[in-house]
This record gives structure tokens, sequence and C-alpha cells, in this order.
């Protein structure tokens, strides 16, 4: 079994594990120099936090192992493409690949269905399912103007 073989096998035992312990059948784990650094699995009912998916739970991990939110020089390999949630993080970490073994058809064939936020991210804020209003940019903009104005600030 080569290299990479060995971290997605590692992501999937970690989904099929998870499913006896109270969490969803997705695992996720995070390489970097060849070493798995972090491991995540979904905990979503398990700990009544819509955000604890695998990759998510795995990004947070690796931010605590090496000191920094930046990932460049990891990858990730998680059981399942990831969902627009996971894949948002994932390209704030800074990630630099991400191997997947079911993709998201797959996901939804079983009732993890995220086809209906693709959907929604490609309208216009006003044909959205959820409203989404403007409301006191006027007031907001002040942290804006002071972010862009502190020079001692850790660009991310």
């Amino acid at each position: 079994m080569c290299e990479k073989d060995k971290f997605m096998q590692a992501a999937i035992d970690l989904s099929l594990d998870n499913i006896d312990h109270g969490g969803g059948p997705f695992g996720a784990v995070i390489v970097k120099e060849g070493k798995i650094i972090a491991r995540g699995a979904n905990r979503v009912t398990a700990s009544n936090d819509p955000t604890a998916h695998a990759e998510v739970n795995a990004i947070r991990e690796a931010a605590r192992v090496l000191g920094t939110f930046d990932l460049s020089g990891c990858e990730i390999y998680t059981s399942c493409e990831p969902c627009p949630m996971c894949l948002g993080a994932i390209y704030w970490a800074h990630l630099d690949r991400v191997y997947y073994g079911n993709t998201k058809a797959d996901a939804k064939a079983i009732g993890f269905d995220d086809s209906f936020i693709y959907d929604e991210l490609a309208l216009p804020l006003e044909k959205r399912h959820l409203t989404i209003l403007p409301l006191m940019r006027d007031r907001a903009i002040k942290a804006f103007e002071k972010w862009a104005d502190k020079s001692d600030k850790i660009e991310y």
C-alpha cells in the first residue's frame, strides 16, 4: 500500500469507527511531511455542534498541534468529498491538497445532501431561501477601518 493509500485508509478507518461511537460516517486526517499530525471525525450529533465535521475537527487539531492558523505544507485526506463549509475551512487554512474517498453524490444517496447549499450560493441574495439583509453598515465599517489602519496586524 502506497503512502497516500495509508493516509486515506486512516481517514476511512476513522469514519467507520466513528459510527460505533455516536458520530456520522466521516473521518479526516491531516498530513505534514509524510506524518499524520491531526485526526478528526464527525461529531455533529454527539456534541450538538453543526460545525463539528471531520475536516473542521482535523483542521482545529492541526492548528493546535502546529501552533498556527496557516496549514500551508499540509494535505488533508477525508473519507468524503468536503461539504461547502469544510471546503471553505480548507481554503482558509491554506491546505495544499485535498484527497477524498466518497463523492458528494455518494453522501447524498445516504441522506447527507449539500446540493441545496451549492444551489443557494449560486443565487443572488434576494433569491435565497435564507433571508440575508444588510444592517448598520455605517457602524460596522468602523471595525474594518480600524483594522485597515492597524500597523501590527497579523494578516490571514
